[in-house]
């Protein structure tokens, strides 16, 4: 397999798209939360995140009644779609506009097709916490930074797939999740966890106690945590020596602010092989978590290349 080159990784400085960003997490929690409305609850909220696609971010099919709809942003053609099974599609532009205006449209689109949608319509995660309605302040779209957002989400999506494959214990899709606007993949040892205490703001202790119910090692991708967003790995949880356990590759530390492994988003596009770089990152902080909280790995850890003599992964510690 050849390398990917660094132009496959591209560069989008946070500080130059902040506002959009605030803006598009806002719209994400509005849709995610229509997803959530309809979805029945899987393992820690799988149900309301949303996924990578060719051409934004989809909640996949969602059922209704005796059918389906589903609803995606598209940062190609910059457009909201709505596609019902009954074959009704409606959609609007995405450019420039105020939250309230943004959850104004899809209420109105979905109520073309039939479509109720009760919702919390408030955000939450986040401080403060303006009602959907009444959110004037974020009104910013700029299309070319949400298309390199989610070409950033594309790679990390593909790298994050490949780690995904080694284990065959209970593992999480990699999802998006709306409520800190964050890519993420978890792994799961089988044994349950202490209580989580919670804390995130504008939401409800319950919801961080079912999401960390079970022992687990997470990683993902968020626009946040480095000049250009970063990649985190934590462990919950966290195994005593966890800090101070060696992670590669060069520029993955620990960080006591955030309580996780944070590898800069630009650390992996400048390297010579991106896909290994956060590869490495990715499987040494998996192994930090597993090691030190000794997991059964013999048991929960497989080659996904066993079936296939010709491929090899994309990072290996040989």
């Amino acid at each position: 397999m050849t390398a990917p080159t660094a132009t496959n990784w591209p560069s989008l400085r946070v500080s130059d798209w902040t506002e959009t960003r605030d803006t598009l997490h806002m719209w994400t929690q509005i849709v995610g939360k229509i997803r959530m409305a309809h979805a029945p609850l899987v393992n820690h909220w799988w149900q309301v995140t949303l996924y990578v696609s060719p051409r934004g971010l989809t909640t996949s099919t969602i059922p209704y009644r005796s059918g389906a709809f589903e609803i995606e942003f598209d940062f190609v053609g910059h457009r909201l779609e709505v596609r019902s099974s009954d074959g009704g599609v409606r959609g609007f532009p995405l450019r420039p506009m105020a939250v309230a205006e943004f959850y104004a449209q899809v209420l109105h689109t979905l109520d073309e097709l039939g479509i109720e949608a009760p919702i919390h319509p408030h955000p939450n995660e986040v401080e403060p916490a303006i009602p959907f309605a009444e959110d004037h302040d974020h009104a910013s779209y700029d299309g070319e930074a949400a298309t390199l957002f989610w070409r950033q989400l594309l790679q990390a999506n593909r790298v994050m797939g490949e780690f995904r494959s080694h284990f065959v214990g209970k593992v999480s899709p990699v999802h998006f999740f709306w409520g800190a606007m964050d890519l993420a993949c978890t792994r799961f040892s089988g044994r349950q966890a202490p209580p989580h205490p919670g804390g995130a703001p504008n939401c409800g202790d319950w919801v961080m106690v079912e999401g960390y119910s079970r022992e687990l090692s997470s990683c993902g991708f968020w626009p946040g945590g480095g000049e250009e967003g970063a990649f985190y790995a934590y462990a919950y949880p966290e195994p005593e020596g966890f800090a101070d356990h060696p992670v590669g590759p060069e520029g993955a530390h620990f960080s006591s602010e955030f309580k996780q492994f944070l590898l800069p988003y630009e650390a992996v596009r400048s390297a010579p092989d991106p896909d290994r770089a956060l590869a490495e990152f990715l499987h040494t902080t998996y192994e930090a978590a597993a090691v030190l909280g000794k997991w059964d790995r013999a048991a929960l850890e497989d080659d996904p290349m066993r079936w296939d003599g010709t491929s090899t992964p994309r990072w290996s510690p040989k």
